[in-house]
């Protein structure tokens, strides 16, 4: 990786586009620090503290990198972006005009982003008012009255709008795609504060015990490493199809005959299953804490099994039921997910059109059948290596009490955001080479 970063920043546009990267990032980072005006900055703090234990507030503050805590100009961050990306994905199955428009290439894909840009807007002033008034009268405005109102809501939405632009602005002319790189500085940002957490628990309480510090220092980092690993394996884990092509004439000449394959990722459905888990389990843990009371009896039972800080916690078992639902929840929207954006019958049928099948399978329905039952399978290995991959934080975490904002998720956005990126670095250094062997 650091070879391939050295000999890009020896490439003119290459360099410009790194360079530019990175201003749009320091950027993001200095506006995640502006207070927005007429807020009670102290209060919102101290609101947010209380809230430690509650493990969707945690979710949240990784995404936004510490910017909703802060009360910053930036405190929606890009959250309205994945949430509107989300929807449109959605409603692209239920729309025919969502689904044509999905279909027509290049064009198509610009009318889709020009839609979801309004609804992002959409979104972020809807969130801005809910929490203006949610907030206000508790003690967020410093004075209360619909100027100073309208004023969070304004720089809230703007702020979130403004990072969409920054994003798309670092796919245009910068390297790899810009929403979700500015999602992994936001959670890189944290972890540095997550890691002094770590050590300030398990390691300075000890430093009169060398040996029990150096084995606690030691297990942190092969966790983390562990699940790094775990991440990379997950990500370039594929089956390949194998297909094979007719010969066929044209003209004079004998063609085809080759063989090809489809690549089918393991991990089909990338993060979003755990991300689309994670917040539907949150959704009613940020309602009761907004509202301000705890439920009781059975109610705040349910709402404890929600909270992934209570999993694993040998003084709490009954808590841990939750955990079975949030397994099922990511393997559903791993089929989900997965059926949106892989169509076996369109795959087959353009085998079908290039003269091409997969080996010992006929043309037609058995390849679709065939492509079904392989996805099927590799779906749900996939979606089981992605809850081994989020778990192993959360059992560190329930046991030894360790609540850190980053965890399984935020480590495998943060690793395929970085591979992914690296490739297309590559990918254009190669572009490059071949147009200067042409042009020679």
């Amino acid at each position: 990786m650091l070879k391939t970063l050295r000999d890009a920043f020896r490439i003119k546009d290459i360099r410009k586009k790194l360079v530019f990267t990175f201003l749009m990032l320091v950027v993001i980072r200095l506006g995640s620090q502006l207070p927005v005006p007429g807020t009670n900055r102290d209060y919102f703090s101290n609101w947010f503290a209380s809230q430690q234990a509650n493990g969707a507030f945690n979710f949240f503050s990784a995404f936004t990198g510490g910017s909703f805590e802060r009360m910053s100009i930036f405190a929606l961050n890009i959250t309205p972006y994945i949430t509107s990306s989300i929807i449109m994905e959605l409603l692209s199955i239920a729309i025919p005009q969502l689904e044509e428009m999905h279909r027509d290439g290049e064009d198509g894909r610009k009318k889709i982003q020009k839609i979801t840009r309004y609804v992002t807007v959409a979104l972020a002033a809807f969130e801005s008012i809910a929490m203006t008034i949610g907030f206000g009268r508790q003690g967020l405005l410093e004075k209360v009255n619909f100027l100073n109102g309208l004023t969070v809501v304004v720089a809230l939405t703007a702020g979130s709008a403004f990072l969409m632009w920054v994003g798309e602005q670092i796919t245009e002319k910068g390297v790899g795609n810009g929403i979700s790189i500015v999602l992994v500085i936001n959670i890189i940002s944290r972890i540095p504060e997550d890691l002094s957490t770590l050590f300030g628990q398990f390691v300075t309480p000890y430093k009169d015990r060398i040996a029990r510090a150096g084995l606690n220092l030691i297990v942190i980092v092969a966790i983390i490493l562990l699940t790094i690993v775990l991440v990379i394996v997950l990500n370039d884990a594929i089956r390949k199809i194998p297909v094979q092509y007719a010969k066929k004439m044209q003209g004079r000449r004998l063609v085809g005959g080759q063989s090809s394959f489809i690549p089918l990722k393991v991990n089909t459905a990338g993060v979003i299953p755990v991300i689309f888990a994670s917040s539907l389990m949150s959704i009613p843990q940020m309602i009761v804490a907004f509202v301000g009371k705890s439920p009781s009896g059975i109610g705040g039972t349910i709402i404890g099994m929600l909270n992934q800080n209570n999993w694993f916690k040998p003084s709490a078992p009954i808590y841990s039921i939750g955990l079975v639902l949030y397994i099922v929840l990511i393997i559903f929207f791993a089929y989900f997910y997965t059926s949106i954006t892989f169509n076996p019958i369109e795959v087959a049928d353009n085998i079908k059109k290039q003269g091409g099948s997969v080996p010992g399978v006929r043309p037609g329905k058995p390849t679709t059948e065939y492509l079904n039952k392989v996805l099927n399978y590799i779906i749900f290995i996939g979606a089981i290596g992605l809850t081994i991959v989020v778990l192993v934080p959360i059992i560190f975490n329930g046991l030894f009490n360790a609540s850190v904002s980053f965890g399984g998720t935020s480590i495998i956005i943060i690793v395929s955001v970085i591979l992914e990126t690296i490739k297309q670095i590559e990918s254009q250094m190669q572009v490059r080479n071949y147009k200067g062997f042409l042009n020679e």
